[in-house]
């Protein structure tokens, strides 16, 4: 069985390329979706954070460049732009606007996979070091195949807890307010507040925490949020 991997949205309308990069990525063992257009994205990335986008330029109903100025508005998850579009002041704008790379199509799938490694990588960087994997303590985090382990064994996460924590590990020893983290986890869905991050944050305990009532890693500020403390 392929590992549960990182999450890959897919923005393009050809439905062949779609069709390619699912089959190829899931081969991986990527968690792969997509969407045809850009509103289509946007609404996407609302419901479901994702660890990776695949973001063509040439969009049925927006600019593709558009869709990557909202997704940066609202974070950093790593965007590569696959479009045919293979001027340099396309490039250019492209990466200026916080594209973390840029893919010319057509494309090779081996190529691909090695793009999407170093983005995971680069986005776990702050956390995790060059190997995309997380450490503290017993605890680890790998964000690539999206797979945490405590003292040599893997623990079940539910698609939410895993996204809470490593939204809580990307930023280790710093507080992160509970409306940070709703909207890092939730993309600010209505009908979420504090007492919705409580629970969640009560699961994960329970399942991380050698002692959930006298946690030693997810902390709270009370009042303010949470901080997942690496000593």
């Amino acid at each position: 069985m392929p590992p549960r991997g990182a999450r890959i949205l897919v923005i393009d309308d050809e439905p062949e390329i779609v069709d390619a990069v699912r089959r190829n990525l899931a081969g991986h063992g990527y968690d792969v979706s997509a969407a045809p257009t850009g509103a289509a994205a946007l609404v996407a990335l609302a419901q479901r954070p994702v660890d990776v986008v695949l973001l063509d330029l040439g969009l049925p109903d927006m600019d593709g460049l558009d869709v990557l100025r909202r997704v940066r508005a609202h974070g950093a998850t790593p965007v590569i732009v696959l479009s045919a579009r293979q001027g340099e002041a396309d490039k250019v704008e492209a990466l200026t606007l916080g594209a973390d790379d840029y893919l010319a199509k057509p494309f090779g799938m081996d190529e691909l996979a090695a793009r999407i490694r170093v983005a995971l990588r680069h986005a776990a960087r702050p956390a995790a070091g060059a190997d995309a994997v997380f450490r503290a303590g017993d605890l680890a985090v790998d964000f690539e195949r999206r797979v945490v382990t405590r003292g040599g064994e893997e623990v079940r996460l539910t698609p939410t807890e895993y996204d809470l924590l490593k939204a809580l590990v990307a930023h280790p020893d710093k507080v992160l307010t509970h409306r940070m983290l709703l909207n890092l986890v939730w993309g600010g869905e209505e009908g979420t507040d504090a007492h919705y991050l409580h629970v969640y944050v009560g699961q994960l305990r329970r399942k991380i925490e050698a002692q959930p009532s006298r946690p030693r890693h997810l902390l709270t500020e009370p009042g303010v949020g949470y901080r997942f403390r690496t000593g």
